[in-house]
């Protein structure tokens, strides 16, 4: 009696539908939470979503937003993101979401709906091959056909986007969600990351020790080992350089540290980094165009082999983690002596840009100028805040204008859609609810996604949003003038923000005057639910697309 009794609940536990096996699996993986939007052919996975706590599920208003937000919390914790949609306009909304995650190596895992399996490749309504659809932004896209072979195609997908940073999807019919499988979920196995043996380090160091200019150009991906990137700077005595968003790997304030180089950056960098005969590369996807010395020997540290050598040639390559690579680095350069004139010309290049700066963030008047809004902002902020980056004029003035200490950016790198700031900070809080979360966008970026304020309200998100409101897309405009082009499509409908976003449940604030920001960002930090501040912002061109007009 007692072994039917088992064997009965056995049988039980192992056929879960399709859906609940899905979500187990995704559990069992560390996933936290699912973005998306419901749509009658994944009205099963929303129904399993229901009847469980352990994942949880945010509903936003469109599902670009659901798949930014997924890329945004794939790039925050190194987590998989996951986002669902239902089949057709679902997906094809997901698209944009996705593309930044692929171009910027976020593993994120989509799961849509797809029509009813007989009547796949039929005239049904809403009815598209999705896999031909996603197949320029996934490394892997399949559609389940049969219950058990469900765990199989979301272990591969899965497996494909934590290992090799990228996207994968799932196209699953609706009836084969509520179908019973008698695969189990499998866990995460425990994988170990290829790393350089000792020879290939020593050649590197070679290398780095024969350095007589020596620069280090720095990615994102290097806030895991801010500390050791430091200490490295120091001991070869190199200037630092910050690629495109990688502000806040090293405080402004160290004497090594240049700023970024390329659009929005330092401009009197672009010639110290060009007489550069070694390059140290720290987890960087790509050098921007025209700035690579003629005769540079270059290094590339990557904790992922496909990242290295992809943009520029690179003389030796390091595999592995920074925080085991950095110290050996460092251990090796106990008997190299900086080169003190090398170091003057770092420190002359860094006082050249400060005194510049100095002079661009203290400008006056109302509108007030973008330096003088990201000079605020910079001293009413928290040493370790989040800040999101929309796309656009304002994200050059922050690039530009920012000093940062040690607050963690996020934005969209190399896909750089408008759109991206909201979605962003609403999945900064989420992940790291005790954190101050601040984003800047334009009014045309925060347009794109204005609905979403909802989102922010419906889950308490207190973040902080600060609208540079000049009616105009400014970095279009700017660049359309350069080109000898007149400016049409540039100009914005009106709209008051602050009024919007209190209808949407916000506390918002029109701002005119430093005096009104100044108190406004000192006050937000406390909000209990989500603040914005319209900001009347002058339409100052940025230095990098200064025009006669």
């Amino acid at each position: 009696m007692t072994t039917n009794l088992s064997n009965s609940i056995n049988e039980s536990r192992s056929f879960l539908t399709v859906a609940e096996a899905i979500l187990e699996q995704l559990q069992l993986w560390n996933v936290k939470r699912i973005y998306g939007v419901v749509g009658d052919s994944v009205f099963a996975l929303m129904n399993a979503l229901a009847m469980q706590d352990t994942i949880s599920f945010i509903a936003v208003k469109h599902e670009s937003v659901a798949a930014m937000m997924a890329s945004a919390e794939a790039k925050l914790t190194g987590r998989l993101g996951v986002c669902i949609a239902h089949m057709g306009p679902g997906l094809t909304n997901l698209i944009n979401g996705l593309g930044d995650a692929f171009l910027d190596n976020a593993p994120v895992l989509a799961i849509t709906g797809q029509a009813p399996l007989n009547k796949i490749g039929t005239s049904y309504k809403q009815y598209i091959n999705q896999q031909e659809l996603v197949q320029a932004i996934s490394r892997y896209s399949q559609i389940v056909v049969h219950p058990d072979s469900v765990i199989e195609s979301l272990t591969q997908a899965m497996q494909t986007s934590i290992l090799q940073r990228t996207v994968s999807h799932l196209s699953i019919p609706t009836d084969v969600f509520n179908m019973r499988t008698t695969i189990q979920p499998r866990r995460q196995p425990q994988v170990s990351f290829p790393f350089s043996d000792r020879e290939i380090i020593q050649k590197a160091l070679q290398l780095i020790q024969s350095a007589k200019q020596p620069m280090m150009l720095v990615g994102s991906g290097a806030i895991s080992d801010r500390e050791g990137i430091q200490r490295l700077a120091e001991s070869w005595g190199c200037g630092v350089a910050m690629s495109y968003g990688s502000v806040g790997i090293l405080p402004d304030a160290h004497p090594l540290m240049l700023n970024a180089l390329g659009e929005g950056g330092n401009p009197f960098l672009k010639a110290l980094f060009l007489k550069a005969d070694v390059v140290l590369a720290v987890e960087m996807s790509r050098f921007p165009d025209g700035f690579v010395p003629s005769h540079v020997r270059i290094v590339h540290i990557s904790k992922h082999p496909s990242s290295i050598g992809t943009s520029v040639p690179v003389d030796i390559g390091l595999i592995g983690e920074l925080a085991s690579l950095v110290p050996q680095l460092i251990e090796g350069l106990k008997s190299y002596k900086p080169q003190s004139d090398w170091v003057i010309q770092v420190q002359q290049c860094k006082h050249s840009w400060m005194v510049q700066n100095e002079v661009e963030r203290n400008q006056s008047g109302s509108p007030l100028p973008p330096s003088t809004i990201i000079k605020l902002m910079e001293q009413n902020i928290a040493e370790d805040a989040v800040i999101s980056l929309d796309e656009g004029d304002s994200t050059l003035w922050f690039l530009r204008n920012f000093r940062a200490n040690h607050q963690h950016v996020l934005l969209s790198n190399q896909w750089r859609t408008m759109g991206f700031g909201l979605p962003a900070a609403m999945a900064a809080k989420l992940c790291w609810p005790e954190k101050q979360v601040v984003c800047i966008t334009g009014d045309g970026g925060l347009a794109m996604v204005l609905a979403d304020l909802l989102t922010a309200t419906r889950y308490g998100l207190p973040i902080t949003v600060i609208v540079f409101n000049n009616g105009t897309l400014q970095m279009e405009r700017d660049k359309m003038f350069l080109k000898g082009f007149q400016p049409e499509g540039t100009q914005l409908t009106h709209l008051d923000f602050a009024m919007v976003a209190e209808a949407s449940g916000w506390n918002a604030y029109r701002i005119e005057t430093v005096e009104q920001l100044e108190e406004a960002l000192k006050h937000s930090p406390t909000s209990s639910i989500p603040v914005l501040l319209d900001v009347f912002t002058a339409k100052i061109p940025h230095p990098d697309f200064k025009h006669n007009k």
